[in-house]
């Protein structure tokens, strides 16, 4: 095993998602989210994928294997069968030390598992501000995640490789 486990603040991280895409009424589906290319359903949808896609590449499958947005009929049902198979993954301790292949580089899966925190915090963060609830958000998960977001995702370049905009700079 490695020295850090990533396994506690991933399922704090699945957790807040769950709770916030189980709390959307579906009246909310077409309401704007900060993510430009995305409304409430098309993020939830593409949280769909990314809570697959930990389970995929942790069990050493290709990162791509996953598409980047899934169709949800049933979002609570479909989030709780993609965490169940991730959860299931993440029950192997194997899963941190395997070499996995994320799109930054092959990295073992403890640094990809962490990288998801803040994949899923963000994104539970763009959900919280479209749905006005960002008073629920774990502030402690965005600290957690910080570090590892400024070294992998640089300031320059930004565009269609990495997929966020410009750099805001933000008060303490």
């Amino acid at each position: 095993m490695t020295a850090f486990d990533p396994r506690p603040l991933l399922a704090t991280a699945m957790d807040q998602a769950g709770d916030l895409i189980a709390s959307v009424r579906p009246e909310q589906a077409t309401l704007p989210t900060p993510c430009d290319d995305y409304d409430v359903n098309q993020l939830i949808g593409h949280m769909q994928a990314v809570v697959r896609r930990i389970g995929v590449v942790l069990s050493g499958a290709p990162f791509w294997s996953v598409p980047r947005e899934m169709e949800s009929a049933d979002w609570v049902a479909d989030w709780t069968a993609g965490r169940a198979a991730t959860d299931a993954v993440l029950a192997d301790d194997e899963c941190l030390t395997r070499e996995v292949t994320v799109p930054w580089g092959t990295v073992p899966g403890a640094s990809a598992a962490a990288s998801y925190i803040g994949e899923l915090s963000v994104h539970a963060w763009d959900l919280a501000m479209a749905l006005g609830t960002p008073e629920v958000l774990n502030a402690g998960l965005a600290t957690a995640a910080l570090p590892a977001y400024m070294d992998k995702v640089p300031a320059e370049p930004r565009g269609p490789e990495i997929p966020f905009g410009p750099v805001v700079e933000a008060g303490p």
